[in-house]
């Protein structure tokens, strides 16, 4: 197969457009982007509908296309393992079909398959992965992209067997067949050569070759994106930190937010930490700690077990240093439990072995008071919680500190404490743990008491939390069973819960009815049933259980001051608020309003008002987040200003219902007084409610001058026509008297009323413009009203539009 595999999307690309598959042909060309770069959700955003009309359309390589760059992101950006299989393993053999065998994309398949063993355990399936890429390599010419991403795969296997070496050679060579045939190798195999090179402890050749590499690529005309320079800072940034040139790794090293974010740097960034640290040049403390905890518990919960037993190590060598004794336990506990899912063990082992003796010769705490009095005493200190929470709340000052000292005391404590105080203590232990990012360990600490004390309902709840944060959906089931074998609804409650952590949405509602129907006077359930119901579209549902919610409520002066999810917030009446906005239910719109202090301009009637400019933020067709302007008409409504093209399912003038909740804060009070002016609320679409009915047509050429344009404006808007310019000083054209490009553009979104044709559209342009010394160019309007095109055509070219 010689099909070059972009000649082959751009070609489908004009194929589907030409089709009127308008989405997909999107999705064809930007998927590779999302997935490389790591915009994970536009691409969750935009994968499921993309692959649901290949399918429909029995289009069997955009399939595999589709569904590749997916698990290209799922492996390389998200590092998921055991999760990711058996897309792997369908993919692969759904790639070698008889309608599919003949697709350019169809040998990149091998590759998914490949990394994905990587990912579980790289040296453990060397032979099988050997294998698999040899054979690719030898049907794939070298001028293809697939030869550079196989030979990069086949060296990283090379690496994982121990042999950089082998790894380097095998890389020169590919380079050179690559080369002879007349293209240049990717920006990703410098990356891969620079590997090899630090593996063999040749690191300043290394950054070398990614020096040479990342001007081959800019010399070439491509440009550094934020990805590049991430993965090239954090690859220099470990290679400096082992030559101990720590100033320059710490200038290199990607911020932490960013490793949190994207977790393709993450293994990189903490060797280069731990080196760092070692160097007391990087702080170790808790907040780190808990950092590398985190991403160890993803990679867990990946079934990325080497990966993870590798970060494991190294966060506990970089505990042990800090003198963290119990998070080093933890992680290396963690370890172990990856150990043993492993093929090939090998050196990792003694490591794993070292790191639990240096962590067990670390002292252990001091109590300051008997065991029996723990609790008491940090919950009287300043800043100090009695029951640290799963999640982190409550955190105290020094959360390592006071882990350190409940661990002493739960080992203390032994059997002298009654069942009660026992299981208040562990409960503060395991969830200090878990709010460190150590679920696992949490979770088996209190599996252990929940034998010894299993009608405690507050071990039952936080088992249930840190099974859920751990992404333990063996563990939540076998938890809910254990709940509905006493007879207790709280299994339904559990199962609700996890299925909507995975927008498991219909699971959400079966769950919920259940337990409500054992529990009628239940709150929360029903505010979650009615999330559920939100996101399924059910809104009608949603209005119901949260009006059931005020029904069975308490009063404020009945309740608690520890409960109150028991009495009405005002966050419930402005769900309400939404959902009875989206199901056109004014009255009840109008009676919740006036409870939180709305007042309205008319005293019945559909709600239809001008309050404020607001912020709606919706999705493309590409998955993209876009913020729309609108004029806020309601409590939970606003009108969309913008004329908006194809890619989106909104247009000037529609109605929306948008979520109740402000998706940024507004400024502090403090704030520049331009930051305040600035300042829009922000809000997150729900539905559409209203549409108007406008047609989006493009207008294309010189900038008339202020008046020019506001006469336009005004013309159009009297008429009931929408125009909203996209283009800006920055956009020039063609001025055909000099031949350069220099004259001022415009580039502008007509919004044609339901009312109106193409043709009347057409004809009030024309009268609007036809005195401009430069004339606009609407081609596709034109064409659509069935008109003479020639000077539209003269313009394009003209002008160069």
């Amino acid at each position: 197969m010689s099909t070059d595999i972009w000649d082959w999307v751009y070609e489908t690309h004009t194929r589907l457009v030409e089709g009127g598959q308008h989405r997909l042909a999107t999705a064809l060309v930007e998927i590779a982007g999302h997935a490389v770069d790591g915009r994970n959700d536009q691409l969750d955003a935009m994968y499921p509908e993309a692959l649901a009309s290949a399918r429909a359309l029995n289009l069997p390589w955009v399939e595999v296309f589709l569904r590749h760059w997916r698990l290209q992101n799922l492996l390389n950006k998200r590092h998921q393992g055991e999760r990711a299989m058996a897309e792997a393993v369908s993919l692969l053999e759904f790639a070698h079909r008889e309608e599919t065998a003949g697709c350019p994309q169809s040998v990149c398949a091998v590759q998914d398959f490949t990394i994905c063993h990587a990912n579980i355990d790289g040296p453990g399936y060397v032979p099988e992965r050997l294998a698999v890429l040899e054979e690719a390599l030898e049907r794939v010419e070298p001028a293809r992209a697939c030869f550079d991403c196989l030979s990069r795969e086949y060296a990283d296997t090379l690496e994982d067997d121990g042999r950089a070496d082998a790894a380097l050679a095998h890389l020169d060579r590919a380079q050179a067949r690559i080369q002879a045939a007349g293209e240049t190798v990717s920006l990703s195999f410098g990356h891969a050569r620079a590997s090899a090179l630090h593996r063999l402890g040749r690191h300043q050749e290394a950054l070398d070759s990614l020096a040479a590499a990342e001007q081959a690529y800019t010399k070439a005309g491509h440009s550094l994106d934020d990805d590049d320079r991430r993965k090239c800072g954090v690859i220099r940034a470990r290679l400096l930190a082992h030559q101990g040139r720590l100033d320059e790794a710490l200038a290199e090293l990607p911020d932490a937010a960013e490793a949190d974010e994207f977790a393709d740097v993450r293994h990189r960034w903490a060797e280069a930490v731990d080196l760092l640290t070692a160097a007391d040049r990087y702080p170790n403390d808790a907040l780190l700690g808990a950092r590398l905890a985190r991403w160890v518990s993803y990679l867990d919960a990946a079934g990325s077990h080497r990966p993870c037993l590798d970060l494991a190590l190294t966060a506990g060598r970089i505990a042990v240093r800090r003198g963290a004794r119990e998070v080093a336990l933890a992680l290396a506990a963690t370890g172990e439990r990856k150990l043993a899912l492993l093929r090939r063990t090998g050196p990792v082992a003694d490591r794993l072995a070292e790191l639990r003796a240096a962590a067990l010769a670390l002292p252990v705490a001091e109590l300051p008071v008997p065991a029996a009095e723990l609790l008491a005493h940090l919950a009287g200190r300043d800043g100090g919680t009695s029951r640290p929470k799963a999640g982190g709340e409550a955190a105290p000052a020094d959360p390592e500190a006071d882990l350190e000292l409940l661990a002493a005391a739960w080992a203390a404590a032994d059997d002298a404490l009654p069942p009660p105080a026992a299981t208040d203590l562990l409960l503060s232990l395991a969830g200090l743990l878990a709010s460190l990012g150590h679920e696992q360990a949490s979770a088996g600490l209190l599996w252990a008491r929940l034998d010894q004390d299993p009608d405690h309902q507050d071990l039952v709840g936080m088992l249930g939390s840190v099974l859920i944060e751990a992404r333990d959906g063996d563990g939540i089931r076998r938890l809910a069973d254990r709940v509905d074998a006493a007879d207790s609804p709280q299994g339904h409650w559990l199962r609700a819960r996890w299925a909507m952590a995975e927008s498991r949405w219909p699971e959400v509602l079966e769950q919920c009815r259940a337990l409500l129907r054992a529990h009628p006077d239940r709150l929360n359930p029903r505010r979650m049933a009615a999330a559920a119901a939100t996101e399924l579209g059910d809104h009608a549902a949603a209005q119901q259980f949260y009006q059931d919610l005020i029904e069975h409520s308490q009063s404020p002066e009945e309740t608690p001051l520890d409960q109150p999810h028991r009495t009405v917030q005002p966050a419930d009446l402005w769900q309400l608020i939404t959902a009875a906005t989206a199901n056109r239910d004014w009255p009840v719109v109008r009676w919740t309003g006036r409870l939180l202090g709305i007042e309205f301009d008319q005293p019945d009637g559909p709600v239809d008002e001008e309050w404020q400019y607001v912020i709606v933020r919706a999705r493309r067709g590409n998955g993209a987040q876009t913020d729309l302007p609108a004029v806020r008409t309601g409590p939970a409504t606003a009108r969309i200003l913008p004329v908006l093209g194809e890619d989106i399912a909104l247009n000037h003038g529609d109605v929306v219902v948008f979520r109740p909740e402000l998706l940024e804060p507004a400024p502090a009070e403090d704030a520049p007084e331009q930051e305040k002016e600035r300042w829009r609320p922000t809000f997150e679409l729900l539905t559409l409610l209203d549409p108007a009915g406008y047609t989006t047509w493009f207008v294309d050429g010189a900038w008339p001058g202020e008046a020019g344009w506001e006469a336009l404006r005004h013309g159009l808007r009297e008429r009931g026509f929408g125009i909203w310019a996209y283009s800006g000083e920055q956009y020039l054209i063609i001025d055909p008297v000099a031949g350069e490009v220099t004259l001022p553009g415009i580039y502008a979104a007509i919004g044609v009323p339901p009312t109106a044709s193409a043709v009347e559209a057409d004809a009030l342009l024309e009268a609007l413009t036809v005195d401009w010394p430069h004339r606009l160019s609407w081609l596709d309007l034109a064409k659509a009203a069935g008109v003479d095109t020639a000077r539209h055509e003269e313009a394009v070219q003209l002008y160069g539009l």
